[in-house]
């Protein structure tokens, strides 16, 4: 793509996507076909596919009536990578349908590319019912957007093109996507976040795909894990280490003294393993001490009997 001026220059929607490509003539727009087995998932894709009700939906909706709407995938080696249509994609794979309808992008940037990945997933779901780490990315990548105003903003109205799909249920989100990078509104007016919160989600986006899984499962609570996007990533991987072998959860407390302890040297595995598993030891000095107690109370109450008997005889 050419420069001008140091700005990156921005394509017309038809440059990109193809004049009306939902016309049925198909080599006029640029549909093709390809067998679901030349498909890859996008690399790291950081939605989690459709479940139960609204995964069977689906594939009964394409069962009735086909994939209404091409998926839209890069050329990436020996494959084609799903950039919009993962979900589809599933569907069809559980019909055993064998081609899909797929629109072939090139040129794209790897920042585009995430842009059509987050924005056709959010364009499909409501923004509260994203998990944390979702959440996180779908700010982070619109945040970066917005940053950048040479990015093809253009694209946002090519997704709010393809996600009208009928194998979707229509949900309402709270941040439309043909909403244009460049208004005045801030994200936090648009995700329906203070400043606070967006700021926090943005350093959520910061940490790797293992920390973000944690706090989706609650096994890091989530301003824990703003706390914890602070450490250095060495630091990161020796928590990881320990949480994943012995199991344990990370509080507000123990990731604010992680934090602090690696802000005043880099963490060690001695120290952040004395802070994670502070709370055991603590519990098990408390158990010891109500033992030693009852033990205690146990022995002056059988003195006490024993000075009753006496004073009977």
């Amino acid at each position: 793509m050419k420069k001008d001026g140091g700005m990156k220059k921005v394509e017309k929607f038809e440059a990109i996507f193809g004049d009306n490509f939902f016309d049925e003539d198909e080599n006029a727009t640029g549909i093709e076909k390809l067998k679901l087995e030349e498909l890859v998932a996008f690399e790291n894709h950081p939605f989690k596919l459709y479940t139960g009700e609204r995964l069977n939906e689906m594939v009964e909706s394409i069962r009735q009536f086909g994939v209404i709407v091409p998926i839209v995938v890069r050329k990436k080696k020996l494959r084609y990578e799903i950039l919009s249509g993962h979900n589809r994609v599933e569907a069809c794979r559980i019909l055993d349908v064998k081609e899909i309808p797929v629109i072939i992008k090139e040129g794209l940037t790897e920042e585009e590319a995430l842009l059509i990945v987050t924005e056709t997933n959010l364009n499909q779901r409501s923004f509260s019912d994203l998990l944390h780490s979702e959440r996180a990315t779908v700010i982070a990548v619109r945040h970066e957007a917005m940053k950048k105003q040479g990015v093809r903003t253009d694209l946002l109205e090519t997704i709010e093109k393809l996600s009208k799909s009928p194998n979707v249920s229509d949900n309402l989100t709270l941040c439309q996507v043909g909403t244009k990078l460049d208004n005045n509104k801030d994200l936090s007016d648009q995700y329906n976040l203070s400043r606070r919160n967006l700021a926090r989600y943005l350093r959520i986006a910061k940490l790797s795909n293992e920390f973000k899984e944690f706090i989706d499962e609650g096994i890091i609570a989530f301003n824990s894990g703003v706390e914890l996007s602070y450490i250095g990533d060495n630091g990161l991987d020796i928590i990881h280490a320990i949480i994943t072998e012995e199991h344990y959860k990370i509080d507000m407390k123990k990731a604010t003294a992680l934090k602090f302890a690696d802000k005043k040297e880099p963490l060690t595995f001695k120290v952040a393993n004395e802070i994670i598993k502070a709370d055991k030891r603590d519990r098990e000095k408390k158990i010891k001490f109500q033992s030693i107690g009852m033990v205690y109370i146990i022995n002056i109450l059988l003195k006490i009997k024993r000075k009753k008997k006496l004073r009977i005889l």
